[in-house]
């Protein structure tokens, strides 16, 4: 696909995963009569069944990355130019403003408000680096062994991070900004997001040398398997 295309396919798919996380943080905290757990649980369900339908819709066009987190993987791996990172990261930040304020509408909220959902201290900051790792972790494993499966995968964990991080796993920086602009169930105020962009981003760069390790020892393991039974069939390394 060409850029333009690439970069409109992350505007809209990162607008719609925002519209999903908010609107539906929105609509489950006035569903759940003031039950936090059951809201929680809303939210996730919400998030990890969306995160499936919009990975395989942009998935082939984009790569479906979301997340600025991501794309610094990818940056990092090469797999994507300085220029087409620095823009794919615009089209991200412009698209998770855009979904907040579409939330924001569908439930006739203004379209933007500082959000006062306090988030912040080491076991957040800490709680977004494992988030990042584990998610930027899925990503490289499953993509290596099982392409197919990364949808589901990643909205598998990002479901299960939503309970097993005491941050509720926002794990993007983009999400993490724009929905400083909601002050409803899924907000945290502007003042806290930037030491969750700092954690996501160190948590992303150590899961790229880790799993870049990692899965370089495997694709070397396979040659020197091929070497030993005569074969010449080539393999591929990781990107």
């Amino acid at each position: 696909m060409d850029l333009h295309r690439r970069l409109f396919a992350e505007w809209l798919g990162t607008a719609f995963l925002l519209a999903v996380v908010v609107g539906s943080g929105i609509m489950a905290e006035r569903l759940s009569g003031g039950n936090t757990g059951v809201a929680l649980m809303a939210n996730a369900l919400a998030t990890g069944g969306g995160l499936i339908a919009l990975i395989l819709t942009f998935g082939g066009i984009s790569g479906a990355h979301f997340n600025p987190a991501v794309t610094l993987a990818a940056a990092l791996r090469r797999e994507l130019s300085s220029r087409d990172a620095s823009l794919y990261v615009l089209a991200q930040l412009a698209g998770a403003f855009c979904g907040v304020a579409a939330a924001h509408g569908m439930f006739g909220e203004a379209l933007f408000f500082a959000s006062q959902h306090v988030r912040t201290g080491p076991a957040q900051w800490w709680s977004e680096f494992i988030a990042t790792f584990g998610l930027l972790a899925v990503i490289f494993g499953c993509s290596r062994s099982r392409p197919e499966a990364v949808p589901y995968a990643v909205a598998s964990y990002i479901v299960g991070a939503y309970w097993f991080t005491a941050s509720t796993s926002f794990a993007n920086p983009a999400v993490t900004l724009a929905r400083a602009a909601s002050d409803t169930f899924a907000g945290i105020r502007p003042v806290d997001a930037p030491g969750f962009i700092v954690a996501q981003l160190v948590g992303a760069v150590t899961a790229t040398l880790v799993f870049g390790w990692l899965l370089r020892d495997k694709a070397a393991l396979s040659l020197d398997l091929m070497a030993n039974a005569g074969e010449d069939r080539p393999v591929h390394p990781l990107k």
